[in-house]
């Protein structure tokens, strides 16, 4: 199909709703499968944080067993994105989610050395990209490249954004009552499940390409072939630019509770509210608005997404930042319309790179805006970086659409 018709039947298809997407079998598994790994790569976060400081009574050991987690995507979705499109994709998914339970395997068993756990760790966050990549991919095997692929992509989304509001908390129950190493185990049945459930779940499908190339060749020439294309360049540096800055109060909001003299459940509330605003906003975007509409608020709503951080600048109250971070998260449903886009975009045979370097880079970016607004709350109080956070992903979200115009990023609809 061409991309101007896969484009023309993405716009112009009527809103189905969420339940449309759940009438299709594959998904069901895809959905109860991605369900249990990410509330088991959660909680293994949480645990593992907690088992290492156990052993090595060092802050900075745990801080970093923690941020190990988002370091080695760009690594593991630019060097191994080739898998995503070489091999079967459900191959891939069930042998990615058996070698994180093997990781988990030997993170449980006791006198594993501490450099061994963070290896294990940064081998778990390695493999991460391609199975999201992957995943995303074989979407459209099941779900077509239509509205249903949006709704469905949608909802693993909003899945991961309720999880993590979920997942700390079930975690932090469990090491109540049993220890980090039994966590763990826990998680390990939840990869497992995960596996069982992608293996006899969903169904067996050829690869995308049969490469030629070594691996790490080919996932190199899809990262060239995709930043080549001003396109996809375009729409790619749309999911990736307003996330970078979207994150600046998320990792300051410690330091700006207690800037505002707000206490631990205020604190939580400010981690809490900017993804019910995401949440939200993606669950009526995603059942209200056709796909036609979606791609109309693409521009616009990237445009001024993060707008709403220029009310730092009078170091607002619990109540309005709470209502700011709610915008904000707000801001984000612009993505249903793009996920439109990209998918018309990307030929078939290089889709799962493309998606494995888009999520790769996602959580790149998200981990290299927090870095970069603590680093800044070092020399500037707390309220002026989220502030500035505005101004200049703003202005470079603005120029942004304005390349992406340029570039003809928005499908043509032919009707």
């Amino acid at each position: 199909m061409s991309t101007e018709t896969r484009a023309s039947a993405l716009d112009a298809a009527p809103p189905q709703g969420y339940g449309a997407v759940f009438r299709v079998r594959e998904f069901r598994a895809v959905f109860a499968a991605h369900l249990l790994s990410l509330l088991g790569v959660i909680v293994s976060e949480i645990a593992l944080t907690v088992l290492v400081y156990e052993l090595t009574n060092s802050p900075l050991l745990s801080a970093l067993t923690f941020a190990l987690g988002m370091l080695p995507y760009l690594i593991g979705g630019t060097l191994f994105a080739g898998v995503a499109d070489r091999y079967p994709a459900r191959r891939v998914l069930v042998v990615c989610d058996l070698v994180c339970a093997a990781c988990v395997a030997v993170m449980i068993v006791p006198g594993t050395p501490v450099a061994a756990l963070l290896a294990l760790r940064v081998l778990i966050a390695a493999i991460a990209p391609v199975f999201t990549g992957t995943r995303m991919a074989a979407l459209t095997d099941i779900l077509g490249e239509g509205d249903l692929f949006v709704l469905g992509r949608s909802l693993l989304r909003i899945v991961s954004q309720s999880a993590q509001l979920a997942g700390f908390g079930v975690g932090g129950i469990l090491l109540a009552v049993v220890s980090p190493r039994g966590a763990i185990t826990i998680t390990l049945g939840t990869f497992l499940a995960s596996a069982a459930l992608l293996r006899f779940g969903t169904k067996a499908r050829p690869a995308r390409t049969r490469g030629s190339a070594t691996l790490l060749r080919e996932s190199l020439s899809g990262a060239r072939l995709v930043f080549a294309d001003r396109r996809m360049r375009a729409q790619i540096l749309l999911f990736w630019i307003p996330a970078m800055f979207v994150v600046a109060p998320e990792a300051l909001a410690a330091p700006y509770a207690a800037h505002i003299g707000a206490g631990p459940a205020a604190l939580g509330l400010m981690m809490c509210a900017m993804p019910v605003g995401h949440i939200a906003a993606e669950l009526w975007v995603g059942t209200r608005l056709s796909g036609r509409t979606r791609s109309r608020i693409v521009y616009p709503v990237a445009a001024v997404g993060l707008l709403p951080y220029l009310g730092y600048a009078m170091a607002p109250g619990l109540g309005l930042t709470l209502l700011l971070l709610v915008l904000a998260g707000a801001g984000g449903a612009y993505v249903l319309g793009l996920d439109q886009w990209f998918v018309a975009t990307v030929p078939e045979e290089l889709r799962g790179r493309a998606m494995t370097l888009m999520t790769a880079g996602l959580m790149t970016v998200q981990g290299a805006g927090m870095a970069l607004a603590g680093l800044a709350a070092e020399f500037w109080p707390v309220h002026q970086v989220v502030t500035g956070a505005g101004v200049l992903g703003t202005a470079l979200s603005v120029l942004l659409v304005w390349e992406a115009r340029r570039a003809g990023a928005e499908p043509p609809v032919h009707t």
